[in-house]
């Protein structure tokens, strides 16, 4: 007789369904697991074997035979502990084996018995859910899992022990229910900024459109404390996208107690960071920075600091909202929609630019195209917005707070999102949001340039020399900035603030 237990293997943010199959026959004394899994999937006959013993129940002294099937594909994780100590349960009759029917089950085992927490429980919930399964889940993880559907049945026990005597009808347990993650003392506010009028505004654009926004500037200028609040300014996740960004950080592994929240991502990785820890990889094809940020803002703070290749390795992703992860026996897609925002010195010293100052090294123009040609011009090309922030004077430091802080804005940002939410809804494109996520034959329809505006974006594109992707964003953040303004055609004059927006380090760009 074979036991047959439903749980998943995990390709990306996708929930795959997996067979646990156990057969208890006659032969030498032993456990044998098969099925291409990883090492955790391999130790967990010994967690199994520990965990049932732990329970009061015992191994038979025959031959026990587990298969993950289908065979061919990869195993990987310490989720397959549950649903095989269960499926073993079940084939020495410790618990009825039409209990398991219907149910898609994960989770790790400790050596006392105890469930504890495993990644990727809200993709195997939304799977089983679309399956028509219920499903059994780790105590932890039950608040995570109740998002995906309130007819879903969960059951999270805390124990073996627990399970089986729910199972017996001894005991009863109670679907968890969905939790949600608190932010304790708000975000950091715009208000706090004085000064910086004119970064304050290409933050509103940025934040407004979804656009790709560089500062450079001194030190202590203000541009961390500026990507800091940017988001107090966004607007809260949609449902949607709620769903997509809490998939990947389930398998990431980073939805702490089952939290969700309506906050978008903010990940600001260190310098250091590589190339895997950017865009995703390593031994399980982890999600990356990223994809962490999917719906949300990457900020690279010390932008020329960061390795060249792994700053390059953004580029992909940041034109079509995904990284693909590829090894040898499998291929990974993870979502990256992100809004990458970055910060940098103008040169090592961080004072090329300022009045009167004379780099010891080598001429200040030499100094700071050196510096900025860490940075390579597909890069470049795809930032919106690249303002310069220069250092704040000691009289705007002693002016009172400004009267208009994060929450002003954050109207503005709001209402122009709706526009463009609305507009792209109505032409049949519900999954953009955005501007900046819009297509380029799209945004040249919706642009609707009127001749004057017409001739001045040919007169810049050949000044300026603009490539495709630049003239393609240049109209992008002119129509946002519309639509900040309310105004359903694009003027002259919002194409001549998009245009301003690109200067920075053209000339030095050059120069390098």
């Amino acid at each position: 007789m074979v036991v047959r237990v439903a749980t998943v293997a995990f390709e990306g943010i996708e929930a795959r369904p997996i067979e646990v199959q156990v057969q208890i026959s006659n032969g030498n004394v032993g456990f044998t697991l098969v099925g291409l899994g990883d090492k955790a999937v391999a130790e967990s006959k010994e967690r199994v074997r520990a965990a049932l013993t732990a329970s009061g129940l015992a191994l038979p002294a025959r031959r026990l035979t587990v298969n993950l099937a289908p065979a061919d594909v990869p195993k990987e994780g310490s989720h397959y502990d549950l649903p095989i100590a269960l499926a073993v349960m079940a084939a020495i009759g410790a618990i009825p084996a039409d209990a398991l029917a219907g149910h898609t089950i994960l989770g790790e085992l400790a050596l006392d018995g105890s469930v504890t927490a495993v990644a990727g429980v809200l993709p195997a919930a939304v799977a089983a859910n679309a399956r028509g399964h219920g499903l059994i889940c780790p105590f932890d993880c039950g608040p995570e899992a109740a998002w995906a559907s309130s007819d879903l049945e969960i059951l999270a026990p805390r124990s073996l022990i627990q399970l089986a005597n729910h199972f017996k009808g001894t005991q009863v347990m109670l679907r968890p229910r969905p939790a949600t993650r608190t932010i304790a003392g708000g975000l950091p506010d715009l208000r706090d900024i004085k000064g910086q009028e004119s970064a304050k505004r290409a933050l509103e654009v940025a934040a407004a459109g979804g656009h790709n926004l560089l500062m450079s500037g001194p030190p202590g200028s203000g541009k961390s404390m500026l990507a800091a609040r940017l988001p107090s300014i966004l607007p809260p996740l949609s449902p949607r996208e709620l769903l997509e960004v809490s998939m990947i950080h389930s398998v990431a592994g980073a939805l702490a107690g089952g939290e969700l929240t309506d906050r978008r991502p903010f990940r600001a990785p260190h310098h250091s960071a590589s190339m895997a820890a950017l865009v995703g990889g390593g031994a399980q094809a982890r999600p990356g920075e990223a994809s962490l940020a999917h719906q949300g803002v990457l900020f690279l703070d010390e932008l020329p600091e960061f390795q060249p290749q792994a700053l390059d390795s953004l580029r992909q992703p940041i034109e079509t909202g995904e990284v693909a992860i590829a090894r040898a026996n499998h291929r990974v897609v993870y979502p990256a929609r992100f809004q990458l925002i970055a910060a940098m010195n103008p040169c090592r010293c961080g004072h090329g630019n300022d009045p009167g100052y004379a780099c010891k090294r080598q001429p200040n123009e030499r100094c700071l195209a050196t510096y900025q040609a860490r940075l390579s011009g597909p890069l470049l090309d795809r930032f919106d917005l690249r303002i310069e922030v220069p250092a704040v004077s000691a009289a705007d430091l002693m002016l009172p707070p400004p009267s208009e802080g994060s929450l002003q804005v954050a109207a503005r940002v709001l209402a122009a999102r709706q526009r463009q939410v609305a507009r792209y809804a109505a032409i049949g494109l519900p999954h953009v949001g955005t501007n900046a996520a819009a297509p380029p034959n799209v945004i040249e329809t919706v642009a609707e340039l009127d001749a004057s505006g017409a001739s001045l974006l040919r007169d810049a594109a050949d000044r300026l020399a603009l490539t495709a992707r630049g003239f393609h964003r240049v109209l992008k953040l002119a129509r946002t900035l519309a639509d900040l303004d309310g105004t359903d055609s694009v003027g002259r004059v919002h194409l001549a603030e998009a245009l301003s927006y690109r200067n920075l380090l053209q000339t030095s760009a050059a120069a390098a």
